[in-house]
């Protein structure tokens, strides 16, 4: 069959390159159309529970991660000349495109009982910017006089305030977010340059488009390092110019494939699916440096250009097309987690590993055949004496030290066993970024003086009309109730429900004074809903509390960014709380939100590690059941790819790596290009025993000279290309690079060593000398 193909690709070829020409220029077209994703990552699928309740929360209430917060801290925040400008601030923002809403301290408004009418009318404190420090001091006391307002844009105590900014849906949601966050920015820096101060910035979409921008401008990064480490490897091994540029044009043409098929698929460039194209810079080099190493071998051994290419071909194409599909199952196993987010990744990184792959075995010949034979300055890195010296030491170790590689192989198994149990699964929403970035040390200001401005949303559905007014408004006791339980949490802000709303009414309807800031009576509160009928006055702002139909309220927190592992402390803890005070059999309490789904996403994604690592072992292991039909090198045969999993993991657990969106990652992706080396190690061992009938002995030494050269190039190329993404200020995209970079390298040990002595072992044990049956 190679044969043939081999032919077919070189008769051919110019229908071949027109082909390719032709269809990299449409993918090149779609390419140019591609987008940033400005929705929020969805991790879980669509049929969890977790998610499902977050949904159901959006329909009813809409989205919830649509605020951005301004944090300013200052005693001197109520001099006239400051206070001025801060309302000129919150006015402007308000005024900008896309912004649905602003709360500030210039925005503030009281409750106003209007008897001529029978409702509570909503007023603004200030309605014009105040000019004297008289007039912002009869301010200050009026608004010190609304504890509504404490803890939501002030902190009294702390002398912090805030500009509460809500996104409407649209811009949330499309490029025009990051503008708006720009604009903003720019114009409250000019407000912090004025007075020397700092402001902190954050909120979900701020968070959000910081990060977008991160991951935009990180893309760009690693396909330029990706290019240029190649380029430098390459050179070094290859010392001719054009076989580098030609390499590296053949896997651009892969990667403009990648982005032309997100774009076909309708994906977008998120978090995960921008590290494709560097990625297949780094994994689609390797096809080429083995094709050249094959192709200047049988030139040195005398074969003509035609002969050498077609050899290459033969022996080649079918170990790269095996490594390629090993490395493709390790990116399409996603494909079984249901998450969308891994989902798109695993999809389009699995089909445009083959499609480099076979860009690469159509153009790599044809581009050969025209170009001059190398020099023999060109061949002389396939002679190199360190490479011989090294190969030649680990032929004498696999053949005479047998039982110290199983003894070394085993203490690195305990070892790395012992460093497994240390391991975390702990996820924050800002935890990839470092401890000095702005993102972080704002979000860390606003928890400590606002508590936090993550959501957390809890939904009381009273399954009856009217339900949360029902039955003497037991049900706005029960919220009180739970309210003064959260309260007990430093994790949580001050809520916002209506049972805040009516409090601050009966203030209102008491005469303004802040001692009557409480939950009335029954009898009191009957009072109170005379005030509240129709859509007018505090009717419209409590009904954004509820439903159409009274049966479903909302109480809204901030909370802290506490991780995943605190989470489910805090949501064991609070649970039977909520279920003592709303009967479940009466009642369906949600306690949903954005922050609590993102978090919960990272268990998720721990527990489909395990799946999608087992569907790749087991898929790959069938991909080994084309080289041999024997159990015992199946089986044995995936510990050299095993190993560097279980030391990865080792090595997370003693230096306290987390599991997490990015670094779960590692372990399916690793070991299915791990496994590449097993496949060219085993193929070539395969050809020696089976087309040159060699004994065990004989076809491991040739196997470890054959291959060993291009697997030594391909783990440098790994190692360096990999090692690119530890530039990233994510946190966890640079743990991946890292980890990934070792154990690529260990694998690439544990192909050369392990293997083949366990290829001895298993000969010895059928017989020695004898063909693995």
């Amino acid at each position: 069959m190679w044969n043939k193909l081999a032919t077919y690709i070189i008769r051919y070829r110019l229908w071949w390159v027109a082909l390719v020409l032709v269809s990299t220029v449409f993918m090149a077209y779609e390419a140019k159309k591609i987008e940033l994703s400005y929705q929020f990552a969805r991790i879980l699928p669509a049929n969890d529970p977790v998610e499902k309740e977050y949904q159901d929360f959006r329909k009813l209430f809409g989205e919830d991660g649509s605020v951005m917060v301004i944090g300013w801290q200052d005693p001197g925040l109520f001099q006239v000349n400051k206070f001025q400008d801060w309302c000129k601030l919150s006015q402007r923002i308000k005024e900008t495109t896309g912004i649905k809403n602003v709360l500030s301290l210039a925005n503030l408004q009281k409750v106003v009982r209007n008897d001529s009418l029978s409702q509570f009318d909503f007023a603004p404190i200030i309605r014009t910017i105040p000019t004297t420090q008289s007039e912002v001091d009869s301010l200050k006391k009026e608004i010190l006089n609304l504890p509504f307002y404490e803890g939501l844009v002030l902190n009294s105590k702390t002398n912090a305030t805030l500009i509460v900014i809500t996104f409407n849906d649209k811009a949330l949601n499309s490029a025009r977010r990051l503008s708006i966050v720009g604009d903003i920015e720019a114009m409250a820096e000019e407000f912090a340059v004025k007075y020397k101060t700092d402001l902190h910035y954050s909120g979900m979409p701020y968070i959000r488009t910081v990060n977008m921008k991160k991951i935009s401008g990180e893309m760009e990064l690693f396909m330029g390092l990706a290019v240029l480490v190649t380029l430098f490897i390459l050179w070094a091994f290859f010392r001719s110019f054009r076989l580098t540029l030609l390499s590296i044009i053949v896997v651009l043409i892969g990667v403009i494939f990648s982005v032309g098929f997100l774009q076909l698929f309708g994906y977008k460039i998120t978090a995960l699916t921008g590290l494709i194209p560097p990625l297949l810079i780094v994994i689609g080099v390797p096809n080429c440096v083995f094709f050249i190493n094959k192709y200047q071998t049988e030139l040195k051994a005398g074969r003509s250009k035609d002969d050498a290419l077609l050899e290459m071909v033969r022996q080649i194409g079918l170990s790269t097309f095996l490594a390629n599909i090993t490395t493709a199952i390790g990116f399409g196993v996603f494909y079984f987690t249901n998450s969308t987010l891994l989902v798109e990744f695993g999809i389009v990184a699995a089909i445009s590993v083959m499609v480099t792959y076979v860009i690469c075995l159509l153009l790599l010949p044809i581009t050969l055949h025209y170009m001059d034979v190398p020099k023999a300055r060109h061949l002389k890195h396939l002679d190199g004496k360190w490479a011989h010296g090294f190969l030649s030491k680990i032929n004498y170790l696999v053949h005479n030290r047998r039982k110290e590689i199983y003894i070394a192989m085993f203490v690195m198994i305990i070892v790395s066993g012992y460093g497994m149990t240390k391991i975390k699964a702990i996820g924050f929403v800002v935890d990839d970024l470092p401890k000095n970035d702005p993102v972080y040390t704002d979000l860390r200001f606003l928890e400590k003086n606002f508590n936090g401005v993550l959501p957390f949303e809890v939904m009381i559905n009273t399954k009856e009309k009217n339900g949360v007014f029902g039955d003497n408004a037991a049900v706005l006791y029960k919220i009180k109730s739970l309210q003064n339980e959260l309260g007990k949490y430093k994790e949580f802000s001050k809520p916002v429900s209506v049972v805040e709303a009516s409090r601050f009414l009966y203030q209102a309807y008491r005469g303004g004074d802040a001692k009557y800031y409480a939950l009335p009576g029954a009898l009191e509160l009957a009072k109170l809903t005379n005030y509240v009928q129709g859509k007018q006055g505090a009717s419209k702002q409590i009904n954004s509390f509820l439903n159409e139909d009274k049966s479903v309220t909302r109480v809204s927190f901030q909370m802290a960014d506490v991780g995943s592992e605190r989470i489910k402390v805090l949501m064991k803890e609070i649970r039977p709380k909520v279920d003592s005070i709303f009967n479940p059999a009466k009642y369906k309490v949600s306690l949903t939100g954005h922050s609590l789904v993102f978090l919960k996403s990272n268990d998720y994604l721990l527990g489909n590690l395990y799946e999608s690592l087992l569907i790749a072992i087991l898929l790959i292991a069938v991909v080994g059941m084309v080289l041999f039909r024997s159990i015992p090198i199946i089986l044995l045969s995936k510990l050299p790819c095993l190993i560097p999993l279980a030391l990865t993991a080792g090595i997370m657990g003693y230096f306290g790596i987390y599991f997490k969106p990015t670094t779960i990652l590692i372990f399916s992706i690793t070991f299915g290009i791990a496994s590449d080396g097993t496949v060219y190690f085993l193929t070539r061992y395969r050809q020696e025993i089976y087309d040159k009938g060699l004994n065990a002995s004989q076809a491991v030494t040739n196997s470890i000279f054959g291959t060993g050269l291009s697997m030594i190039y391909t783990a440098i190329i790994l190692f360096c290309g990999f090692s690119i993404f530890s530039a990233s200020s994510f946190g966890g995209t640079a743990a991946m690079g890292v980890m990934v970079s070792i154990t690529l390298l260990v694998a690439m040990c544990t192909n050369l060593i392990l293997l083949p002595a366990l290829l001895l072992s298993i000969s010895k044990w059928q017989g020695k000398g004898e063909k693995p049956s």
